[in-house]
């Protein structure tokens, strides 16, 4: 028995062996890939991040966000939001200075009113919202006549020069983003509602203009600078504002291709076209006797800056 367990005994190193052949086998401890890695949970309340979504929602959009919580709120009133949502709507440049909060420059534009919103709202039948141009410069031209001027005389007054040319020069023109509608009023000499005597007005304002207090409250008024009398028939009642600086740039020079834009002959709808220092608008007429034109101007004060223009057109 003694000498059986001897033979089948195993040495201590073969024995070793087996216990290192026994063991489990491992996987691979190979590093985990980065994209594998917990990351912190995500957080809604990155300014960066909705500071570029807000840049590509609009002013109603952008209100209703606001309503959702003081922390949007905080965020959606940064004045910088409203200029890039306001710039890019209008699609103008930035103006060098404003007097006013972006967001309220942005209500003032686009919550529907007009300048007879706030006067003579009984005359008012319709209008036309065109768009936004830039003043550059403190000189702008005013015409009736869509071609382009070979010369315009400063020496005579405005009224001799509206008269002669169909065009004038005028200065101390507020610089920055102007407004531009197209006005159907009732006749302004006739109070009777059934008369059928309209008139049309090409209605250009600065963006500034409806939140000036002096504005509001009827300080500043419209001062006529000119009218005369066309006794001759007329095949269109046109009228255009051009900066002076910028009247031989491409886009404002196309204005006077007017088979780009006005209507065929026989197209009685008001037709306008805007640049991006220009205005225009054109609408053709029936068999007529000719046409009385008038121009208009509103100061911020007795001689201040010109911050609105009218340029009315009526058949005799």
């Amino acid at each position: 028995m003694g000498k059986r367990l001897q033979s089948t005994g195993l040495q201590p190193d073969r024995l070793e062996k087996r216990l290192r052949r026994a063991k489990p086998i491992c996987s691979c401890g190979s590093p985990r890939p980065a994209f594998l890695t917990a990351h912190p949970s995500f957080s809604w309340y990155e300014e960066d991040v909705w500071t570029e979504i807000a840049k590509f929602l609009d002013g109603r959009s952008l209100v209703m966000l606001a309503l959702t919580s003081r922390w949007f709120h905080r965020l959606i009133m940064e004045d910088s939001i409203w200029k890039f949502v306001c710039l890019r709507d209008l699609q103008v440049p930035a103006p060098e200075h404003v007097a006013f909060k972006w967001i309220n420059l942005y209500t003032s534009a686009f919550d529907g009113s007009h300048s007879y919103t706030f006067r003579q709202q009984e005359k008012h039948i319709d209008w036309m919202r065109i768009g936004a141009f830039f003043l550059e410069s403190s000189e702008a031209l005013l015409t009736e006549r869509l071609s382009s001027p070979e010369e315009i005389p400063k020496e005579d007054t405005i009224e001799n020069i509206l008269e002669s040319c169909g065009c004038c020069v005028l200065d101390k023109v507020k610089s920055g983003i102007w407004i531009a509608d197209l006005q159907l009023v009732r006749c302004p000499v006739c109070d009777l509602n059934t008369c059928d005597g309209t008139m049309q007005t090409l209605d250009a304002r600065h963006i500034e203009l409806f939140l000036c207090e002096e504005y509001q409250d009827g300080s500043w008024e419209y001062e006529l600078i000119g009218s005369h009398d066309v006794k001759k028939r007329v095949n269109g009642a046109s009228a255009a504002l051009f900066d002076l600086k910028h009247l031989k740039d491409r886009s404002s020079y196309a204005i006077f291709n007017l088979d780009s834009w006005m209507g065929k002959p026989s197209d009685w709808q008001p037709k306008a076209t805007i640049a991006l220092h220009a205005v225009a608008v054109n609408t053709n007429l029936q068999e007529n006797e000719g046409l009385h034109l008038k121009y208009q101007t509103m100061r911020a004060g007795a001689d201040g800056e010109v911050v609105s223009i009218r340029i009315s057109q009526q058949l005799l």
